[in-house]
């Protein structure tokens, strides 16, 4: 076994895909460039090469037999606990580590991709690794700038009157305020000791893996998906899945 090989066989890909959504119905599964959603996130994991271990965590036969087709193992339907709240992505992801577990497969590293970022690339799933590495991380979050900077934000009360969020920053020009970046959701690479130690992926220290706004997009409402639709190169909106 080569060291490559050996890498990809202790890192385990999660791609959580539950079947219900509230703001935009079927969300996993709808289309963007003529592909369900979820296949970009499982097309950007195999091209990255980064692990053997490609596994979509759902609820949902439908979503199950997509992701099979887009070459993701479904190795086990997760417990319908755990695609309603409160359980969440570190639940999902803790269950998933459990089953490998239970079946004789642990691993030191788990890679986290939400199916709703579909621009994230294979590069960036291989830069992310490669500066969790370099870092000697055990949590990396990939984050993008705000568009619209969070420290001009203004309250908005009853009567009407606005007063600033930050009274510090009050007035300042958008140039004098200092650069702030938002989790995108593209990406975790977690340390899976510290991960189950901790069972969080917002633990600290936290390094962060900057992505550009174009490859951040998170798809959570319909009007995402049209901004998204309209990133997409001519070809791709009418290619057929």
């Amino acid at each position: 076994m080569t060291a490559v090989q050996k890498d990809a066989d202790e890192i385990l890909v999660v791609i959580p895909a539950k079947g219900g959504s509230t703001r935009l119905p079927r969300k996993n599964i709808r289309l963007l460039g003529g592909r369900p959603l979820i296949a970009w996130a499982i097309e950007s994991a195999r091209n990255s090469a980064v692990s053997s271990r490609i596994v979509v965590s759902t609820d949902d036969e439908e979503i199950a037999a997509v992701a099979r087709d887009c070459g993701a193992e479904v190795p086990f339907l997760r417990p319908g606990e755990l695609s309603r709240d409160p359980a969440g992505v570190v639940d999902v992801a803790l269950h998933a580590l459990d089953w490998h577990e239970r079946h004789g497969q642990s691993f030191r590293i788990l890679i986290i991709l939400l199916p709703t970022c579909p621009f994230r690339s294979a590069d960036d799933i291989r830069g992310a690794l490669a500066l969790f590495r370099s870092a000697k991380a055990q949590f990396l979050m990939s984050v993008s700038k705000f568009d619209h900077t969070p420290f001009a934000a203004m309250r908005l009360d009853n009567a009407s009157l606005l007063t600033p969020f930050f009274e510090q920053y009050a007035g300042r020009k958008s140039q004098e305020l200092p650069t702030a970046y938002r989790p995108n959701g593209a990406i975790h690479v977690l340390d899976v000791e510290a991960f189950r130690r901790t069972r969080s992926y917002f633990s600290q220290p936290l390094v962060g893996f900057e992505m550009p706004w174009e490859r951040s997009i998170d798809i959570d409402n319909a009007s995402d998906l049209r901004l998204a639709e309209s990133l997409l190169p001519a070809p791709e909106a009418t290619k057929a899945w």
